[in-house]
């Protein structure tokens, strides 16, 4: 859900447009000259690749789980918890939003995560792609109502099919000679940022982040691939199936938990320095995640 201030304006994005911005981006304009240049030597997002591995510790998420349980947010799980902790963090470091498009970065203009849908909570049940939108002050319970209505939407679809499943579904029809020239003409638009809104609100590709947990499968958090076509600049993937033994300070030996949490990242859109912030502000919150209950005293908004 978008929100906009009491001046009608987008708190991420409150600056007047210019010539030059995207329907879902406003371009920086003063960035530094290696900024600049970064795109035209790392073309692709997989060229600019930037692997993080991180983890937490469980207990903290638990406690604020079983809360939001206890409070009738039956559902609400480690999911909830990291989508709200990026949503905060994007409202304080923006810069995580970035990205880069026809060689120049842009500053999204909203929030925008994408995640696998099961269609049926069934093991070989086909899946879609949903997007969210969130506000940049959403609380955690902001965010778990959010989606949890949009999924039920989805699911009470008589055909279960999205707005991404039936283009799809059409696209699939179209001979493969089509289907690549369809896929140029595509990708000419994106360039100059002329796709059609529609497109941009159904496609699994455009948005700010795709996040995926391994923890249903039991499996290791993976370090997953960017898109190169779109402009999502971060994949975020977790799993809470690591448990082991350690020695506490009082020397006894007990059993952990933790949330292993992989990110990849597009290098082009901010400097070390500046994920590391973002970083620190994310494991602040997953320490605290109360801290979520309550909206951010400011919307930080991006440079121009």
């Amino acid at each position: 859900m978008k929100k906009k201030n009491k001046n009608n304006q987008n708190p991420l994005n409150p600056y007047k447009r210019k010539f030059g911005d995207r329907k879902d981006g406003r371009r920086i304009r003063t960035i530094e000259p290696l900024t600049i240049v970064e795109p035209f030597f790392m073309k692709t997002r997989n060229d600019a690749n930037n692997l993080i591995q991180d983890y937490i510790d469980l207990s903290y998420i638990n406690s604020y789980i079983r809360e939001k349980k206890a409070a009738g947010l039956k559902n609400f799980n480690a999911m909830h918890v990291l989508i709200s902790t990026y949503v905060r963090t994007v409202s304080q470091k923006p810069g995580i939003n970035r990205f880069v498009s026809g060689y120049r970065l842009f500053a999204r203009n909203s929030i925008d995560v994408i995640m696998e849908v099961k269609k049926e909570l069934a093991l070989n049940a086909p899946a879609t792609m949903v997007k969210f939108h969130f506000a940049p002050d959403s609380t955690a319970e902001e965010v778990y109502h959010e989606m949890n209505n949009k999924i039920e939407a989805y699911w009470n679809e008589e055909t279960k099919e999205n707005a991404f499943d039936k283009v799809a579904r059409l696209l699939k029809y179209i001979p493969r000679w089509i289907f690549s020239l369809l896929r140029k003409i595509f990708d000419i638009l994106d360039y100059f940022g002329k796709l059609p809104k529609f497109l941009l609100e159904v496609s699994p590709f455009h948005g700010s982040m795709v996040i995926t947990s391994m923890a249903s499968l039991g499996i290791p958090s993976i370090f997953h691939h960017l898109y190169n076509f779109g402009n999502i600049p971060m994949f975020i993937s977790f799993s809470t199936a690591r448990h082991t033994y350690e020695m506490n300070k009082d020397g006894k030996v007990e059993q952990k938990h933790y949330l292993d949490i992989n990110f990849t990242t597009d290098d082009r859109i901010c400097d070390g320095q500046y994920y590391a912030s973002a970083l620190h502000q994310m494991r602040v919150l997953l320490k605290n995640p109360k801290l979520l209950d309550k909206k951010p005293e400011a919307i930080i908004p991006d440079i121009r």
